[in-house]
């Protein structure tokens, strides 16, 4: 029988590790192993091709200056938070902006083995938790509303929905059996790993609401999943995709290990874009306690128009 490789078994029963990486304006590097030393920083290209464009754009947006900055120098609004500004009046690249290697992983073993055995952790700390548990409360559909049905991607034994939310079907997608079997707010459970096959095993116009906790950046096809996620979406339905800066970085693809918070939200809004049929992305910060708790940033899309009170999507259901 085939074992996990040393760097997943270390990682098995492990809670995810915080990227610690320097601003943009600081430095660009990409984490890579030395031996010797463990973990150092080589130079790495900036935004691996998008750059200066993207940072520049963010910067003039955020100043209301049409000078060339970095995001760490740009003002962002009063109250505001930088990151949330991000994907206001983007122009996007063309074509998509990232190549096949930003979606190399350093442990690129099968996935099958690094999640073989359950982890009945959390890999966000409990304020970043209960943030996110009340940002479901406010857009999602109202518990046990007839015919709504929630996606659960990645998903595991616990899924931060709110305390005896209910719908008559609430699928979760996961790699681990054991742990989905435990989530309680799941009434039925599919192991699949997305990496493998992005096909999506439901009929067009399933879902209302789609969600994915902290798990986007283990995505190497990434556009081949929303578009998956676009074509099961319910006219209307919404996609909330959360992330935070903990990951297991040997399994997280390079453009994510190699970049920032503010970048990680450009990148999902990306995501979004190219898959299309959706409505343009929404950047939204919902750390509670920033600098003494995790953060935990949210991009969202929806499959038709909404309605915005500042900036949480307020859908009608």
């Amino acid at each position: 029988m085939a074992s996990a490789s040393p760097t997943a078994s270390l990682l098995l029963r492990a809670r995810p590790r915080r990227l610690s990486l320097p601003h943009p304006a600081a430095a660009a590097a990409r984490p890579t192993l030395d031996g010797s030393q463990g973990l150092r920083r080589a130079p790495r290209r900036l935004f691996l091709g998008i750059g200066a464009s993207f940072l520049d754009q963010f910067a003039r947006m955020a100043s209301g200056s049409g000078g060339r900055s970095f995001v760490a120098s740009a003002r962002p609004q009063r109250g505001v938070s930088p990151v949330e500004q991000i994907l206001k009046n983007v122009v996007w690249p063309e074509t998509f902006p990232f190549k096949d290697e930003d979606f190399n992983r350093f442990d690129e073993s099968p996935d099958s083995l690094f999640y073989s055995e359950p982890r009945f952790v959390t890999h966000i700390d409990d304020p970043a938790i209960r943030a996110l548990t009340k940002y479901y409360s406010e857009v999602f559909p109202p518990s046990n509303s007839s015919g709504v049905c929630l996606l659960d991607l990645c998903s595991s034994w616990v899924s931060h929905y709110p305390a005896g939310y209910m719908q008559d079907r609430i699928v979760g997608m996961g790699m681990n059996e054991e742990e989905l079997k435990r989530n309680p707010v799941l009434t039925e459970y599919i192991v699949q790993d997305l990496n493998i096959n992005p096909k999506l095993p439901f009929v067009d116009n399933t879902f209302d609401v789609i969600t994915n906790v902290v798990s986007v950046d283990y995505l190497t096809k990434p556009i081949d999943v929303f578009k998956e996620m676009q074509r099961i979406l319910k006219p209307g339905g919404l996609a909330i995709m959360s992330f935070s800066n903990r990951c297991f970085w040997t399994k997280a693809i390079s453009i994510w290990t190699s970049t920032g918070d503010a970048d990680h939200v450009w990148i999902v809004g990306a995501y979004f874009h190219y898959a299309g049929g959706f409505e343009p992305p929404i950047a939204v910060d919902i750390s509670p306690n920033p600098g003494r708790s995790d953060p935990i940033l949210l991009c969202t899309a929806c499959i038709c128009p909404i309605t915005l009170t500042g900036l949480l999507p307020v859908h009608v259901w």
